[in-house]
Order: C-alpha cells, then sequence, then structure tokens
C-alpha cells in the first residue's frame, strides 16, 4: 500500500472486517504484486473507458458484466467486496478526486461513468 495513503486508509476502515481479510490476503504481496494489482485495475477501467467511448449504456449486459469483473477482482485481491462496499467505492471513484483524476487518464468521464455502471448494478 502507498505509504502516503495508510494512515487515512487505517483512520477510515482500519476496524473493519473487509480490513482485517485485507491486511491477512496482502501480508505477503510484494511491490511487484501491487504493480501487478494495479496494472489489473487499471485494464478494467480502460475497459469502461472503451465502452463508454462506444456510447455503451451503463446499465447494458456489457458494463454490468464488467462491474462484475471489477467487483470480482477486488474480491480475489483485496477483500470480500458485497454490493455495500462496491456502491461505496462507485461513490469514491466519482466524488474524491484523486480516484477520479486516475481513472479518467483512461477518457474523461470514464469515473462517472463506471459509478453509474456500479449503482445501476448494486441497486
Amino acid at each position: 500500500m502507498n505509504n502516503n495513503y495508510q494512515s487515512e486508509v487505517l483512520e477510515k476502515w482500519g476496524k473493519t472486517d473487509a480490513y482485517k481479510e485485507y491486511s491477512e490476503k496482502a501480508s505477503g504481496y510484494t511491490e511487484e504484486k501491487y504493480s501487478s494489482l494495479a496494472d489489473g485495475m487499471n485494464d478494467i477501467f480502460a475497459e469502461f473507458a472503451v465502452c463508454r467511448k462506444n456510447s455503451e449504456k451503463p446499465d447494458c449486459e456489457k458494463v454490468q458484466s464488467l462491474v462484475k469483473k471489477l467487483q470480482n477482482f477486488i474480491t480475489e485481491n483485496y477483500y470480500t467486496c458485497t454490493k455495500e462496499i462496491l456502491s461505496g467505492l462507485g461513490q469514491i471513484y466519482v466524488l474524491d478526486e484523486r480516484f477520479k483524476n486516475n481513472i479518467d487518464k483512461h477518457a474523461d468521464g470514464t469515473a462517472e461513468y463506471a459509478g453509474s455502471a456500479i449503482r445501476f448494478y448494486c441497486e
């Protein structure tokens, strides 16, 4: 985990079951593993950008399967990503400028698009 954000993460989520699960899973992660995981997340958001560019609706089957892919990726590599957690992440992706700017590197509006797709998926 990036040390710049570690204290913020601990303050907000350090006492949650999801964080405990993450700590156990990530205890053996190397820098290479973290880099690989970041690449995996970036690949998923790049797919969201392509769907947006192709005018796929956030609620269409293709985009909804991409949301499921994101949820599965998080569950497999970090912590059990329930719909409640995923919904919160979707909001963070849009409202937290750090996440929004990183996701929008794929194409302007990708964070909002992914957030809309996640919101539909979780409803």
